[in-house]
């Protein structure tokens, strides 16, 4: 197998909320979204951090693995995972030969049923146990104006996992404002309740944790004026998401 670095942003040694168990995290450089509340803005660009082969990075992340019960493992996050899938794929092969649980936690945005990125992308796949899928918002428009791009190729990738039978976690992050309308949630729900391949679908609060990285990048936040949500506005978008009676994938 040829050997390729990676450009890793930073990590995270007993992750306990991406994927099953506790996880090892690399988060990677390079995103194609400008998501308005992204709380990783210092990966948006595909190089620098630290570079690493990945040998190296399962080298690191094994010396955590006594502490992986329950299905635990490796994660990898960003930015956006598939922007750098051949050092992924090689990671989590290697990681796999090992006995180590994988984990996708990505965006699917630079999904594309043309060659050559629907080999690559096929090819790492193949050698990921879970796939935590963030669907910004289903309505193209809306998402290209939080995003700053559409969501074609997201819808796609998800549809592509379903063929796959590729258990899946879908998360929404909920924005008031942006992504609470109910018309929204009920069109999303409609669209996870067609996959057939849903483990776990799962509301994630919008947060204001990260504005301090955009000044210090010297990076407009758009959204200081939008507060997070209330635990009952989270508690009805569940509501609505949930009575989708989507088919969970069951292993």
């Amino acid at each position: 197998m040829r050997t390729c670095k990676g450009y890793i942003n930073s990590v995270e040694s007993f992750g306990s909320v991406d994927g099953p168990g506790l996880r090892y995290i690399f988060f990677l450089q390079g995103c194609p979204l400008r998501c308005k509340y992204c709380h990783n803005p210092e990966t948006w660009q595909g190089t620098g951090g630290t570079e690493m082969t990945a040998p190296e990075a399962l080298d690191k992340a094994l010396r955590y693995k006594s502490y992986w019960k329950n299905g635990g493992g490796i994660t990898v996050s960003g930015g956006e995972p598939l922007a750098q899938a051949e050092f992924v794929t090689e990671l989590f092969a290697l990681a796999k030969a090992q006995g180590v649980s994988t984990c996708l936690d990505t965006s699917g945005a630079v999904f594309s049923r043309e060659e050559p990125v629907f080999s690559k992308l096929s090819a790492l796949l193949a050698v990921t146990d879970t796939v935590l899928l963030d669907i910004k918002h289903i309505d193209l428009s809306k998402h290209r104006d939080l995003t700053g791009q559409g969501n074609e190729q997201i819808l796609g990738f998800a549809k592509y996992l379903a063929e796959l039978q590729k258990p899946v976690w879908i998360r929404h992050v909920l924005v008031p404002g942006w992504t609470d309308d109910k018309e929204s949630l009920k069109r999303l729900a409609a669209f996870v309740a067609g996959l057939g391949n849903v483990a776990r679908f799962e509301v994630l609060p919008y947060h204001r944790l990260a504005i301090h990285k955009y000044e210090e990048l010297g990076i407009d936040y758009s959204l200081s004026d939008v507060p997070e949500p209330t635990k009952e506005m989270a508690a009805k978008a569940e509501e609505i998401l949930r009575t989708s009676e989507y088919q969970a994938y069951k292993r």
